[in-house]
């Protein structure tokens, strides 16, 4: 994909998420610790295309297996929203556009993730994407 011109490569933005599902997420992430994981997992619930519950859910997964899952899902759901504004496969998706923070977080938990279960080669590929997806991509932005 890099060796397309800057020309043939537009710059998909997602759209802003709904106020009340990142309330709902911020109302989740303020509970105690003891029940913080299941108030997340209830806002992706009731929201199953929020992205940002998804790539906080990969955060909060016990086991490295839990952690894929929860990150491979909200990758997945990003793909669909990225597609569904207008991206054909190609192209820009940058993390200088806060609304596509939550999924290129995902694709940076997801590679962490791939890492910490050694699939070695879909890290190699998820890096790959993502400095294919912003130019400027820093492993600094997604804290771990």
């Amino acid at each position: 994909m890099a060796d397309l011109p800057m020309a043939d490569r537009h710059e998909t933005v997602l759209p802003p998420v709904p106020e009340d599902a990142r309330a709902a997420l911020a109302r989740a992430l303020a509970t105690d610790d003891d029940t913080r994981k299941a108030a997340v997992s209830a806002v992706v619930a009731a929201h199953p295309t929020f992205i940002e519950g998804w790539a906080t859910l990969a955060t909060m997964g016990h086991e490295p297996i839990e952690r894929y899952a929860y990150a491979r899902v909200g990758y997945h759901r990003g793909l669909d929203a990225l597609r569904a504004s207008g991206w054909g496969g190609r192209g820009y998706v940058r993390w200088s556009q806060p609304s596509n923070r939550p999924f290129l977080t995902c694709l940076a938990r997801l590679r962490a993730a791939a890492a910490e279960i050694g699939e070695v080669e879909e890290v190699g590929r998820i890096t790959a994407f993502l400095t294919d997806l912003d130019p400027d991509w820093s492993d600094d932005n997604v804290p771990s």
